[in-house]
């Protein structure tokens, strides 16, 4: 009988959670999560086949964190939802910085994060906010997205350190000013028959 992990899968995972949120992506090696548990690798190999495997796990975890704390936002019903994603996505930057990079600030090899489906689903919160269609309400959000994530990667790399409040007032303006515009353009395209 083979002998019993000393760790779970979970238990690894949070320890290189908190070896990324503490020294960044670069940090997590089988050296530095192995004295976070206190032992050897070992026991980390008994459970995962090699560190990119971790990685994937820590990549997990933190993209669970994300949606968590977006979730968090909209209960705390302070802004409108569409805003709550916005919101959350800035202070998921803020508070969580290490994590926030390891998701949205590496290199993607041209492929995006976010799922069709997730994204269809926030332009259809678009559609329900501003009345938009089709591809008025994709470039919305497209053009509301890189705002945000512009916000959001300065106060992670600490170019900026803005409160939530002055944040919200810049996504507002964001907001308010692609609404108005994508809205005479939608006006614009009905005139002429598009």
């Amino acid at each position: 009988m083979p002998p019993k992990n000393k760790f779970t899968k979970e238990e690894i995972t949070a320890a290189a959670v908190e070896v990324v949120r503490r020294s960044g992506a670069q940090g997590l090696t089988a050296r530095s999560l192995a004295a976070e548990l206190g032992c050897s690798p070992k026991p980390i190999f008994g459970l995962f086949e090699n560190m990119e495997e971790v990685q994937k796990s820590v990549a997990d975890a933190a993209a669970k964190i994300f949606r968590e704390k977006t979730e968090e936002e909209i209960r705390r019903g302070k802004y409108p939802v569409y805003k709550c994603t916005g919101m959350a996505y800035v202070r998921f930057a803020k508070e969580e910085k290490e994590l926030f990079k390891l998701l949205y600030m590496k290199d993607r090899d041209g492929k995006p994060d976010e799922s069709g489906e997730d994204l269809e689903k926030i332009v259809d919160i678009v559609r329900e906010n501003t009345g938009l269609s089709g591809e008025n309400a994709y470039m919305f959000h497209i053009e509301t997205w890189i705002y945000v994530h512009g916000i959001a990667a300065m106060i992670a790399t600490g170019f900026l350190d803005w409160d939530m409040d002055f944040v919200s007032g810049a996504v507002t303006d964001c907001y308010m000013g692609l609404r108005e515009r994508f809205e005479k353009k939608e006006n614009t395209d009905n005139d002429r028959g598009k």
